[in-house]
């Protein structure tokens, strides 16, 4: 039977991967070492879901407390698969900007030295398995920033015949930009896995995604938007909205869709491909549509202050541009739009949410 490993199998994507790769009939190997609850504090703790996988999935998920940037531990874990290993899902990271301010060194050692210890292990043990990495479209930096936007009554729009009117896409430059403590770890790792792929033929795909969601997703206040947005509605904590008007946009893909393009690409792999991933044209709202559609599957008003400081290197616009992906994958599409999405996030997650209440 076929092995896949997934890193950070306790987060959002990590355990959507789990559950996906499971049912689909294939042993799954995780490294997960709850480091989330270390980045964000014990609400954003990944160990619940870490259990209820094992919970549910018997004999088919084993789970490895291994820490990535430990190259012998991670090199173990790949030599005991090795015969059988077909696939790998990297998706641990430390993923906040203002986080990795606080300590550029932990966070370069765990996105950047961990993915090059995993690539490293799947190259001596599993050259011919296929590597998925979870980048990000921080890789650009803030120079989405400079489009030509104009602004209307809840977003920031571009205007309709412009080049990325559709979405961006990868000829966007990565270079002459603010890309954060964070965007630079991510674009060493983004590198790293075209690099390998390029120079010792592996089947790698870097994935530069958008906001990515979902019911399993653990919000917090410096990683997960539409998730912690929603448990603030719910909750009446106050929220902070960060510069803009709250009119920036994001696209927001729903984590099983995200999951479905990785078994996609699997099933037909490439070397050294990358691809802008994210909610595109079907799934994307701006702050303000997004507190709107909270305070209406809630029932309640939200309590937030918006403040004049944007984040640095954050995007005032971005929507990916899906149409190279479905070129190469043309069976694959979204099936979560926005109100999909954060329904879902309510009704999954309102038991836990609203039990200290």
């Amino acid at each position: 039977m076929a092995t896949v490993v997934v890193t950070g199998s306790g987060g959002l994507i990590g355990s959507e991967s789990v559950q996906h790769f499971v049912q689909a009939g294939h042993d799954v190997v995780g490294l997960e070492n709850d480091m989330r609850a270390s980045f964000f504090g014990p609400s954003a703790s990944t160990a619940y879901t870490t259990e209820r996988l094992l919970r549910d999935f018997g004999d088919s998920f084993r789970s490895c407390e291994v820490d990535i940037r430990d190259s012998a531990g991670v090199e173990r874990v790949f030599a005991d698969v090795a015969g059988s290993l077909e696939l790998v899902i990297h998706t641990a990271a430390q993923p906040s900007h203002d986080w990795a301010a606080t300590n550029p060194q932990v966070d370069f050692g765990v996105n950047a030295n961990g993915t090059l210890n995993l690539l490293e292990a799947a190259r001596r043990h599993a050259p011919d398995a296929t590597f998925i990495f979870c980048s990000t479209n921080k890789v650009y930096g803030d120079l989405p920033n400079l489009l030509p936007l104009q602004e209307r009554e809840q977003r920031l729009e571009l205007p309709d015949d412009h080049r990325y009117f559709r979405g961006i896409d990868t000829s966007m430059s990565i270079d002459r930009s603010t890309h954060s403590l964070f965007g630079v770890s991510k674009v060493a790792a983004d590198l790293l896995v075209q690099e390998y792929g390029r120079y010792f033929g592996m089947a790698t795909a870097c994935f530069r995604g958008g906001c990515l969601t979902g019911p399993n997703h653990a919000g917090a206040k410096l990683h997960g938007f539409l998730s912690y947005l929603m448990r603030c509605t719910m909750t009446g904590e106050r929220y902070t909205v960060f510069g803009y008007g709250g009119k920036q946009v994001r696209d927001n893909i729903h984590s099983a869709d995200l999951v479905a393009a990785f078994e996609a690409f699997h099933g037909s792999p490439r070397q050294a491909a990358v691809y802008n991933i994210g909610g595109g044209r079907d799934s994307n709202c701006s702050m303000l549509e997004a507190i709107a559609m909270c305070e209406e599957i809630a029932g309640r008003e939200l309590s937030w202050t918006l403040s004049d400081q944007n984040r640095i290197g954050d995007h005032r616009w971005w929507i990916s541009d899906l149409e190279p992906f479905k070129r190469d994958y043309p069976d694959w599409g979204i099936t979560y739009d926005i109100e999909a999405v954060l329904r879902e996030i309510h009704d999954y997650n309102a038991e836990l949410w609203l039990a200290p209440r």
